[in-house]
C-alpha cells in the first residue's frame, strides 16, 4: 500500500521516515518528494509498505504525530 504524508518539516530525510514508519511493519521504499531546481523537499513523501494492514495501522496512528514540531498528515495514497 502506498501511503502519503504531507506538511513535513523540510529537513526530515528519508532515515527519519525510516525510523517511524518500521515499528509498524515492513517498509519497501520512501520518496520525499524535492523541488527540481534546488532538491529541497517539498514537505511531502510517499512511503510504500507492502502489507495492508501494517501500513493502515501506521496511518491509523500516526495521523497528526508531531515530527520536528509540525504535526504530520498521513493518508493512504490513491496513485
Amino acid at each position: 500500500m502506498n501511503i502519503k504524508v504531507t506538511n513535513l518539516h523540510l529537513n526530515i530525510v528519508e532515515s527519519d521516515l525510516q525510523r517511524l514508519f518500521t515499528p509498524f511493519g515492513e517498509v519497501r521504499s520512501i520518496t520525499i518528494l524535492r523541488d527540481k531546481r534546488n532538491n529541497r523537499s517539498r514537505g511531502k513523501a510517499t512511503i510504500d509498505m507492502p502489507v495492508d494492514k501494517q501500513a493502515q495501522n501506521a496511518i491509523a496512528v500516526l495521523h497528526g504525530t508531531l515530527m520536528a514540531g509540525k504535526p504530520i498528515a498521513v493518508s493512504e495514497d490513491f496513485i
